[in-house]
């Protein structure tokens, strides 16, 4: 008997059950498995294999280390040169590499990345993203953006044709070289200051047009995510209005192009990925779009981030569940296994039901992304849902994961286990791309240019909601009445619209007796502040065993 064997028995003998390791996380997840039974056998098979590796041992092991060996920033070298590197654990490097093979990057773009799922490519990337961020979040904020700079770079065509073949490329590349020399590239962003904040129309950041496209930068930023990327995407005040820049981190030659990094954020969570401070003069950037465009040209870049954040979100919550899941049925109390307890098992199936909903809703909207150029409607939905999602998996993202841990027990609140990690990464994506208050102003903004939007998406939500769908878009409308006399009410209708856009997609995959439950509890009933007040109509049992069914 090995070393291994007597400590695993030693361990079920103390009643401890074993770790969320090596378990399928797309094999064990129905609804994701639903989700994606459309797409071709072989991106099936990708995915499978993506669920195999996200539960690993090595990678969770990759994850640690990334987190554990934050970035450090060497602002000088040895004889007092500017330097303005940051360097990275190499657990770091490998989550970057492997994630940009798969091309979560840039996959969106490339029309050979996924040819037989065509006109899929969204739905197709959402999947992978999901599933990554099941496994570590930090390494994605890179990704995330050099994805969505594509669309700000759209907007410069000349920029775009010299900037795309770097960005579609899958060869990661860490090397402190200037981009046009590296096989691949990650653009970062830079939007907020200290002043401002949200605000970015407060900015102080100058350009002044030296030729044709090409402006001199001079100023700071608050946030500069993913200081370590080729080039950022910036706003500036031009002469004529607030103008958007891609802004190389080294010019031609390999010397700096003026930013001088300032500090490293000292994040609650995210930790593998660094966030800076930064300062800059005499800073060359490349005009995207009209020099008074900027904020409309950024918003179409930050439009692909938020629906990233609402999956990521949704992916952690996802493993931290199917965690708590797994150590209730591992786990005797009073005489039976935890997952039996009454009390334990409305708990598990109250917050399965958010997760199946927050899932349902981002796939929701990864598939608009996916038909709004062909579909007025999917149009509708993609601009009207993309705060709804953002707000609303975001939001519940810590609450819920912080009762999963407290399911777990006093063994949920250590750093080894990966539910810790979730937890620190949580509140992120709720702050980053627009805050929760941000969300709901968006979605009011909207409403403000007129109700065809919204008409069109409750059409949707009827349809797709049954026999509860007419009184349910009676409540929105009266929602939305409410918002027009008073902003202050924007939160209601953002929330009862994520929860009604949740059910009606659970509907439509045919997730009945799921999407009962979530309705009725979530829309019809009462306020609550905790996990766990399932009324005994529904068999949380099912729900449970039906969402995160017991490894074979």
């Amino acid at each position: 008997m090995t070393q291994s064997t007597r400590t695993e028995e030693t361990l079920a003998d103390l009643n401890q059950p074993s770790l969320w390791s090596g378990i399928n996380a797309y094999r064990s997840d129905p609804l994701i498995v639903d989700l994606t039974s459309g797409l071709p056998r072989s991106i099936r098979d990708d995915l499978e294999q993506m669920g195999r590796f996200v539960t690993s041992h090595e990678a969770q092991e990759l994850a640690r280390m990334a987190n554990q060996g934050v970035p450090q920033l060497r602002t000088h070298g040895p004889r007092g040169e500017r330097l303005d590197v940051i360097e990275f654990h190499p657990a770091w490097h490998a989550l970057m590499r492997r994630s940009m093979s798969i091309g979560l990057h840039s996959s969106i773009w490339d029309p050979q990345a996924d040819p037989e799922a065509k006109g899929e490519a969204h739905r197709v990337r959402a999947a992978r993203f999901y599933l990554t961020a099941q496994l570590e979040c930090g390494h994605l904020c890179p990704l995330t953006m050099t994805s969505a700079s594509v669309a700000a770079m759209m907007a410069a065509p000349a920029v775009q044709k010299d900037w795309a073949p770097k960005i579609l490329s899958r060869k990661y590349d860490s090397s402190n070289k200037p981009a046009m020399q590296k096989s691949a590239v990650t653009i970062g962003m830079g939007m907020t200051e200290k002043q401002g904040g949200t605000d970015v129309r407060a900015n102080k950041t100058s350009a002044e047009k030296v030729s044709e496209g090409i402006y001199r930068l001079s100023g700071h930023k608050w946030f500069m995510s993913a200081p370590m990327s080729d080039a950022f995407i910036m706003l500036a005040q031009t002469g004529d209005g607030m103008g958007c820049f891609l802004v190389p981190r080294l010019l031609e030659d390999g010397s700096a192009n003026g930013l001088q990094f300032q500090r490293l954020k000292d994040k609650v969570g995210n930790r593998s990925n660094a966030s800076s401070e930064v300062e800059f003069s005499d800073t060359f950037g490349f005009l995207l779009g009209a020099p008074d465009g900027g904020i409309r040209t950024i918003l179409d870049m930050v439009t692909l981030t938020r629906l990233d954040c609402a999956l990521a979100s949704t992916g952690i919550m996802r493993a931290s569940l199917a965690e708590a899941v797994h150590h209730a049925r591992g786990r005797s109390v009073f005489g039976k296994m935890l997952v039996h307890q009454p009390i334990m098992t409305r708990v598990l199936a109250d917050m399965a039901l958010d997760v199946a909903a927050a899932t349902a809703l981002s796939f929701r909207l990864a598939e608009a992304f996916d038909k709004a150029r062909d579909s007025a409607e999917e149009a509708a939905f993609a601009r009207v849902m993309t705060p709804v999602a953002k707000y609303w998996c975001c939001k519940i993202a810590p609450g819920l994961i912080y009762e999963a841990m407290e399911c777990i027990g006093g063994s949920g609140y250590i750093e080894e286990r990966p539910i810790a990690r979730h937890y620190r990464e949580a509140p992120v994506n709720a702050i980053w791309e627009g805050s929760g208050n941000v969300m709901a102003l968006d979605l009011l903004r909207v409403l403000n240019r007129g109700r065809d939007l919204f008409e069109m998406v409750f059409a949707g939500l009827a349809r797709d909601l049954g026999p509860a769908g007419k009184k349910t878009i009676e409540v929105l409308r009266a929602a939305m009445a409410l918002c027009e006399r008073d902003e202050g009410a924007a939160r209601l209708l953002i929330e009862q619209m994520a929860l009604a856009a949740g059910a009606a997609e659970l509907y439509r995959l045919g997730a009945g007796k799921i999407a009962d439950a979530f309705i009725e509890t979530r829309l019809a009933g009462g306020w609550r502040s905790t996990y766990g007040m399932l009324d005994s109509r529904f068999d949380a049992a099912y729900i449970v065993d039906l969402l995160y069914p017991p490894a074979t």
